[in-house]
């Protein structure tokens, strides 16, 4: 599907309303606030479809104060959250780029979801990681104030030393799988050599009783896999410092199209303004390389931007959406 129209009209909140719908969070923002319409109380976004060959209907409901609500064929979901175990959706924007070009944070994020969604049965680790390490921190804290003695830590140290080298693990297991469709994908878009990288060691229970006066003192957890970083690279240049914009575009459209083919059902792909920084040549292989994946939408200011024939056109002016099939 490719969505036209200028710019300012609304082809990016169409793109972003099908991201929340499925995933039940927005890629630009993580105040739900944000996504209800001025001097309304609610939101709500239903997207209609089919998974295999059955019918399938995701809802999402946004109410000021309250807990976003998600329903999948009407029945109710735990959580909007729970929408991720459901539909996959990877989307390309152009703050994207913070994947390579931001702080370590936003590449951790992003391999850890990806980790989520070609592992479905380890999902959790990240988070349960994450969790730990709050309660880890909690603990120093109260060392750091008195409140408690540093007996109390050790459960707490161990079961990190645990779960880091379980993260670790399924991190490398993530990149392995992504590197080599992530290195071909990459060359044919003109970017040679393309490579991830991830040295880290998890710290075990030694490493972090060695560091525990200064963690004590600063009242969180210094050594782990919460402070790591991913290597995107073009041969011998980190593309985070070394790359250009144009580069780092190519590297997450790269990265986006190799988790794409790795996954066991083909995701939902939303592709904003992915076309404006390609010469034609790329266009091409784009358009060639989408089309063997499942539903993609891609948005541009006018459809010759997309050198192929799109399944189906969507053309936006302020306040309308004109739907027609071209096939």
């Amino acid at each position: 599907m490719l969505v036209v129209g200028p710019n300012g009209v609304g082809k990016t909140n169409l793109l972003e309303a099908l991201h929340v719908a499925t995933q039940g969070f927005s890629p630009r923002t993580r105040q739900d606030a944000q996504l209800i319409r001025t001097g309304e109380t609610a939101a709500r976004v239903v997207v209609e479809g089919e998974r295999g060959r059955s019918p399938i209907e995701i809802s999402l409901t946004l109410r000021h104060g309250q807990a976003k609500e998600a329903r999948l064929n009407g029945a109710r979901l735990p959580s909007a959250e729970s929408l991720r175990r459901e539909v996959s959706t990877l989307v390309f924007t152009p703050d994207r780029l913070a994947v390579v070009k931001g702080a370590p944070a936003a590449r951790r994020a992003y391999f850890d979801r990806a980790l989520g969604r070609l592992f479905p049965a380890r999902a959790a680790v990240p988070q349960d990681y994450l969790a730990t390490l709050a309660q880890r921190n909690a603990a120093l804290r109260r060392v750091q104030f008195g409140n408690s003695d540093t007996a109390a830590l050790a459960p707490w140290t161990e079961r990190i030393a645990e779960l880091a080298a379980e993260l670790v693990s399924w991190r490398r297991a993530t990149l392995e799988r992504l590197t080599p469709s992530f290195k071909e994908r990459a060359g044919e878009l003109g970017l040679p050599e393309a490579r991830l990288g991830y040295d880290a060691e998890p710290p075990t229970v030694a490493d972090l009783e060695r560091r525990l006066s200064r963690d004590i003192e600063r009242g969180t957890t210094g050594l782990g896999p919460h402070l790591d970083d991913v290597l995107i690279a073009s041969g011998d240049r980190d593309l985070r410092q070394y790359g250009s914009q144009g580069e780092q575009r190519l590297a997450v459209l790269s990265l986006l199209l190799a988790e794409a083919e790795l996954l066991p059902t083909p995701p939902l792909l939303l592709l904003d303004d992915v076309l404006s920084e390609l010469d034609l040549g790329r266009r091409r292989i784009l358009a060639a390389r989408v089309a063997t994946m499942g539903q993609t939408v891609i948005t541009a200011t006018h459809a010759s931007a997309l050198p192929v024939e799109p399944a189906q056109l969507v053309e936006i002016e302020p306040g309308l959406a004109e739907s027609r099939s071209t096939t």
